[in-house]
């Protein structure tokens, strides 16, 4: 496959344009970054909706959709942030209620509700709903609940941020693993990854992942911010599970028979075919982090 110059640099550029939004939404403050994932969560609801609609052949009502996208956002808000005002109470006229309590009853009820008693959406198309949950809006609050840590004290430097350097780490790992596998591909790339994406190689793929933990690694190595292992593990999972996301993604768009989720970033496609690699890598670094890191 060769190097089509005129497509890199498009992508380049929209990747560079992307990187800098991120990086202003999560290197501002937790607030910039709530809104802007607020915005990625809606776009991705939507173009998952078109999806279900053409994979179903149906068409879906739109205070249902405007319900599961909504459910989904009070889900990241309960779940992804777990330092500020999480336990917040909420008392009048001697009456109190825990505001997390409060929003996962009113989450909870608002689901059960919808299932028994709607009857105008057939079990596959909900199963498909409950589905998009788990694909956009757990992902996301995973990584909203990495972004929510409290400052630390370092042995060899004051305050470090961990939770500005986890999801810079997810972020840049999925950004170098992209750009090296269609740089590589597009060079020495020859034998076919997967059907599901024919444009995928496997010298690509792999050599996108190998660069994406050597850079990531070498970050580390001279910042200090994270323990080079760490930082090694992290970006090989953005780039094994980075890898499924966009098949995942890949397999959707064929089912639906289109081309691109959306359009609105060129070269590049919709919400989903940017972040649909963050989609499933957010949860595996999570996991890491979680269990081995904190």
């Amino acid at each position: 496959m060769a190097l089509n110059v005129a497509t890199l640099k498009t992508r380049s550029l929209t990747a560079v344009v992307f990187v800098a939004v991120m990086l202003v939404g999560l290197l501002w403050n937790f607030w910039s970054f709530l809104i802007l994932f607020t915005i990625v969560h809606f776009g991705c609801w939507a173009e998952y909706f078109k999806l279900v609609e053409k994979i179903h052949n149906v068409t879906i009502d739109l205070f249902i959709k405007r319900f599961f996208a909504f459910c989904g956002f009070t889900f990241i808000i309960v779940f992804g942030i777990q330092n500020i005002s999480y336990d917040a109470i909420i008392s009048k006229a001697g009456f109190s209620i825990s505001l997390k309590l409060l929003f996962w009853f009113i989450l909870m009820i608002c689901l059960i509700a919808f299932v028994a008693h709607n009857k105008q959406v057939s079990v596959r198309v909900k199963q498909m709903f409950f589905a998009g949950f788990i694909y956009i809006s757990l992902p996301l609050a995973l990584l909203l609940n990495l972004r929510d840590n409290y400052f630390v004290t370092n042995d060899e430097f004051n305050l470090l941020d961990l939770g500005k350097i986890y999801v810079c780490a997810v972020i840049f790992s999925i950004w170098i693993n992209d750009t090296m596998a269609y740089i590589v591909g597009s060079l020495i790339g020859k034998t076919p990854f997967s059907k599901i994406s024919p444009k995928k190689t496997w010298e690509g793929t792999i050599g996108g992942a190998i660069l994406c933990v050597v850079v990531i690694a070498t970050i580390a190595y001279f910042t200090h911010l994270l323990l080079v292992k760490d930082a090694a593990i992290i970006a090989a999972l953005c780039a094994i599970f980075g890898t499924i996301g966009d098949l995942f993604e890949s397999k959707l768009k064929r089912m639906a028979n289109v081309k691109d989720s959306g359009t609105i970033m060129p070269g590049h496609g919709g919400f989903l075919d940017r972040f649909d690699s963050l989609l499933f890598a957010a949860p595996a670094v999570w996991i890491y982090v979680k269990l081995f890191m904190i």
